[in-house]
């Protein structure tokens, strides 16, 4: 996947609206991946995309999201070189292998477990491919936010009069921000977006105040306001992520 610029794709993701677009992103980025990974162009027949799946595999959620995907041959060539790779690292990590069961007084200490068995699932649950992909990409999308902010007033103008970000989405910004500016540039980040979080995080709470009021008999005819979706906005709002989303689909 070629490198390129990636203000248009961000300020698309700022016109997308919504409840954070730093989410809107982060799904675009999973949706090409995916296609990347088992789409019609087969990358998963390209031997040096097969060594880095094999490698690197995939954690629970985007096995899942592959499934759901659609592709059963794709995934199946992905999963039989895999296993190939994943039963000579097994049979390496378990050769000789002796159980070693912690002391009471290591316990005590809070030492972990050195199992080697352990070890090795544990490395694997934290890597995938798809996952790796997005971060290394999205960290782009960061580095170009702060470009942005810095240099395209109308680019910080449609921030500040957006919606804010997730939680999650804003830690990340304000940790870049924390690296990338100094001195007044940095004050005026939070200047800026801390007022712009607490008046979000205000219409949300109002949001889901009043979807929990509609159900209340009284306020049958009363109108929905804004609070229709407001779970699953709710919740993006704190974690990130589009909870109502249907599952993505290779296209046919």
């Amino acid at each position: 996947m070629k490198e390129k610029l990636y203000t248009i794709p961000l300020n698309d993701a700022i016109d997308e609206g919504g409840e954070c677009p730093l989410c809107n992103v982060e799904r675009s980025l999973e949706m090409e991946t995916l296609d990347f990974v088992l789409g019609s162009c087969a990358s998963y027949m390209e031997s040096d995309v097969r060594e880095l799946t094999d490698n690197q595999g995939f954690c629970r959620e985007h096995f899942k999201k592959m499934f759901e995907y659609g592709n059963t041959l794709g995934n199946g060539w992905i999963l039989k070189t895999h296993y190939m790779k994943m039963r000579k690292d097994f049979a390496r990590t378990v050769n000789g292998f002796k159980p070693n069961k912690l002391s009471f007084a290591d316990k005590l200490k809070g030492k972990k477990s050195s199992n080697a068995i352990v070890s090795y699932a544990r490395a694997r649950e934290e890597n995938c491919y798809i996952c790796n992909h997005i971060k290394e990409i999205y960290a782009r999308y960061i580095d170009t936010f702060f470009i942005l902010y810095a240099q395209d007033e109308a680019f910080r103008e449609k921030v500040k009069k957006g919606k804010g970000f997730c939680l999650t989405h804003y830690a990340d910004l304000c940790e870049a921000a924390d690296e990338k500016l100094s001195g007044d540039n940095l004050q005026k980040f939070y200047d800026e977006t801390i007022p712009l979080m607490t008046e979000n995080f205000d219409r949300m709470q109002e949001d889901v105040n009043w979807l929990i009021e509609k159900f209340d008999y009284r306020n049958n005819d009363a109108d929905w306001k804004n609070s229709k979706d407001a779970v699953q906005r709710g919740m993006q709002k704190l974690k990130g992520g589009f909870p109502a989303d249907p599952a993505y689909k290779m296209k046919k």
